[in-house]
């Protein structure tokens, strides 16, 4: 099994990561309107770290307030957010994974419904839920999406303000106990609409230039290694293009990534889109579903050409795929989300198909004799055959 990329551990700065199988955040927009974690993201986050992901992240935790896409976001911006995330990251830690948060800023895509409520923004007049609209911030005053309120383009004493409380949220997730942080720079989020020249119309020193439009991410990522141990790794999620004429290319993101790799960014977590559009499942330039894999290449460039750890992302549904690009080199991790979200034992099902004997003996050893009980009753109707592991010299009972 040993030759199984996918498998083998990866370490990076003090951190020994036991796989390369990643839980990717995801907005779950189960937490309560005062932003806390509760017992579902325990229960949540805690099967993957029980299946063996080798890094359980949480979805992105916002560093204030006005910052949340939803009123059920999570958050971070607040000493109080902590107890609750300690308990989640504590019970990742004692399953053997990393346990990880990510943090950003959700900028003009702040205020609003939920995905299945309608992903627009919440009207003025109280709906059914009685959740009322709040100020939306960005970079420029340009609606993130068609049909999307204008946001307020937040002055350089706001931009200040915002950076520090960057450094401040990595503080609390130190405290809560993680190992991995990772900011939410991509999507169209806050970070990304100073990125991108699309969203980006400012005159000032963070807009104009490649080099003042990145400023913004650069001076982040230094506030937040004021915060975050050096022997911790830090993580940076980028849309690597924007997917629409005039946005950012791989070239432009290449450029980025060696700039935050200068300032103590240790892996880029390759995306893409967002810009100009709700989410970033699907870009209004292409009428073409993402195929599997579909931004592995962006990873696999940014590595080569920046000589930095990236983690690959988009369409990564099947272990031999998954095995592939680490192989091959591509990036150093994959990150699963929605295939996760449908298969919660992906990880232990990819150690039961190397293992050489198709067998358990990676998972939960009180889940794992069950389940090798029952495959060899399936095999066979003589009891004597049913004898597993440590209770080979006991029969078996229901």
């Amino acid at each position: 099994m040993s030759k199984i990329s996918i498998l083998k551990p990866l370490v990076l700065k003090e951190i020994t990561i036991p796989n390369r199988i990643v839980l990717s955040p995801m907005q779950m927009y189960m937490s309560d309107k005062d932003g806390n974690t509760t017992d579902w993201h325990l229960a949540h986050l805690g099967k993957f770290a029980i299946a063996k992901f080798g890094v359980v992240f949480t979805e992105v935790l916002c560093i204030e307030k006005r910052g949340r896409s939803t009123y059920s976001d999570a958050g971070i911006w607040n000493d109080k957010h902590v107890k609750n995330l300690k308990r989640i990251a504590s019970f990742i830690s004692e399953q053997g994974s990393v346990p990880a948060a990510q943090i950003g800023h959700c900028g003009p895509k702040s205020s609003r419904q939920r995905p299945y409520d309608g992903l627009q923004p919440l009207s003025k007049s109280k709906d059914k839920k009685n959740e009322l609209p709040w100020e939306i911030v960005s970079c420029s005053a340009i609606p993130a999406a068609p049909g999307y309120d204008v946001p307020h383009s937040l002055k350089i004493t706001e931009i200040e303000k915002l950076i520090k409380k960057f450094g401040q949220s990595a503080k609390r997730c130190f405290n809560a106990g993680f190992k991995i942080l990772d900011v939410h720079a991509a999507h169209g989020y806050l970070i990304h609409s100073f990125l991108s020249p699309i969203s980006n119309k400012r005159n000032d020193k963070y807009g104009g230039s490649r080099e003042n439009r990145i400023r913004f991410a650069i001076e982040i990522a230094k506030e937040i290694r004021k915060y975050w141990p050096n022997e911790y790794p830090l993580f940076f999620r980028l849309s690597c293009i924007d997917r629409f004429a005039g946005g950012i290319e791989i070239d432009d993101t290449i450029e980025l990534s060696k700039k935050l790799k200068n300032v103590g960014v240790d892996l880029i977590d390759c995306s893409s889109g967002g810009i100009k559009g709700p989410n970033s499942l699907f870009s209004l330039a292409s009428k073409e579903a993402p195929k599997p894999g579909f931004q592995v290449p962006f990873a696999e460039k940014i590595k080569k050409k920046c000589d930095i750890h990236t983690m690959s992302v988009g369409m990564i549904l099947e272990p031999d795929q998954a095995n592939d690009i680490i192989k091959s080199g591509k990036s150093d991790l994959i990150a699963l989300g929605r295939e996760a979200l449908y298969n919660p034992n992906w990880a232990l099902q990819a150690y039961r198909k190397y293992a050489e004997e198709n067998n358990f003996d990676e998972w939960p050893p009180n889940v794992g004799w069950w389940l090798e009980v029952r495959q060899r009753m399936l095999k066979s109707s003589d009891p004597k055959d049913w004898k597993v592991g440590k209770a080979a010299n006991n029969t078996f009972r229901e």
